[in-house]
């Protein structure tokens, strides 16, 4: 991984390339930030720096021997640390027991998404940590001098994770490392990590990414549509995996908008007898679909708001979206948009608190056909 590879997030390669190139590199250092902006891409790229035997233009070769060896996950002074799912036999358990699913893992997910990792560690439901036994095994193999490099470098990823027992086990050693040894750490809530480690690291803060890096991204890797990508990026909120989630919900989304047209001419129309059979129809679907229909609905009246306003460089929406707004918009206004939305919002709390769905989703359905009119 270079430094070239990782989109945004210049000033923090900055910063580290200064470290590396005046070999005043922090003993300790923890990359803190929202989740999906690419840090744990950003420590291996630093790793690979570090132990890069021919750097130029402030990047990595990629070219030499260690370069090919972090490429391959397999540089021999590089050690990953990482939550992990305990045995069910209760025997220790161990990263590098996980080590073929940890580079599958790295390599289908660069912007690091835990939910993926827990199904990578076929443990949907137990909450992987960083156990004892793994900090024992991190300090044995950082006692050993170096092999191929100057430094020895950890790669620990979340380590809000790290069991009690195990974080009090490497503060020692964080606090006085052995003098070939470097700590990269990476943190998606840096407020539950031990207080004590976390005063004895030095800390670099990225942001979140920005909705054009975010665009580009997806038109460049998944060819779609700029104006689709920009509507994704910015209810992605600058977190890549929640970006590509929301490509992968495309078709639903698709669903959803056919859904929100047939109701808003429905009501429009004063079809009662019909907007029942919708009710019917989508009181079909399950509680969660039910209510992620309902949250697209409130963004769909808030979108249409903001392009009855005629402020363009406000709207996010999709192509589709945007050709049945060019008419519904209109719509709605001032005197109708807090309520509508209000409407729908209790329509979903009702749903979420296990209330009939025919009947919550007829009687807002109803309500429609006045609001509309307003």
């Amino acid at each position: 991984m270079k430094f070239s590879d990782i989109p945004a997030h210049e000033t923090a390669k900055e910063r580290i390339r200064a470290m590396v190139d005046a070999d005043r590199i922090p003993h300790a250092l923890l990359l803190e930030g929202p989740t999906g902006i690419g840090k744990f891409a950003l420590a291996r790229a630093t790793a690979q720096y570090i132990h890069c035997e021919n750097r130029r233009n402030g990047d990595s070769c990629g070219e030499c021997p260690s370069c090919l060896q972090h490429a391959s996950f397999n540089h021999i002074d590089t050690h990953f640390v990482f939550p992990i799912a305990k045995k069910k036999s209760g025997s220790p358990s161990f990263c590098d027991d996980f080590i073929e699913e940890w580079r599958n893992f790295l390599t289908d997910n660069p912007y690091m998404d835990f939910q993926q990792w827990m199904t990578y560690l076929d443990s949907p439901k137990t909450q992987p940590l960083i156990y004892v036994d793994e900090s024992d095994a991190l300090i044995h193999k950082l006692s050993f001098t170096t092999h191929s490099s100057k430094y020895k470098i950890a790669l620990l990823w979340l380590p809000e994770r790290l069991h009690p027992s195990a974080a009090n086990k490497l503060l020692k050693q964080i606090e006085e490392p052995f003098g070939d040894t470097l700590f990269i750490m990476v943190s998606n809530n840096s407020k539950e990590i031990l207080p004590t480690i976390y005063s004895r690291v030095q800390r670099i803060e990225l942001k979140r990414l920005s909705d054009e890096v975010i665009a580009q991204q997806l038109t460049s890797g998944y060819a779609i549509d700029q104006a689709d990508a920009m509507a994704m990026a910015h209810l992605a909120e600058g977190d890549m995996i929640r970006a590509k989630n929301l490509l992968n919900q495309s078709s639903e989304n698709h669903h959803f908008l056919q859904l929100f047209m047939a109701l808003m001419r429905l009501a429009y129309q004063r079809h009662v007898k019909e907007l029942k059979e919708w009710a019917v129809n989508i009181a079909a679907l399950n509680r969660e679909t039910e209510l992620r229909f309902l949250e697209y609905c409130m963004r769909l009246i808030r979108e249409n708001f903001i392009m009855n306003l005629h402020i363009p460089t406000l709207n996010y929406m999709t192509k589709e979206e945007a050709a049945f707004g060019a008419n519904f918009s209109r719509f709605i206004n001032e005197r109708n948009v807090l309520k509508i939305t209000e409407e729908l919002n209790n329509a979903a709390i009702d749903i979420a608190g296990n209330g009939n769905a025919k009947i919550v989703l007829f009687d807002m359905a109803v309500r429609m056909i006045i609001l509309l009119k307003a």
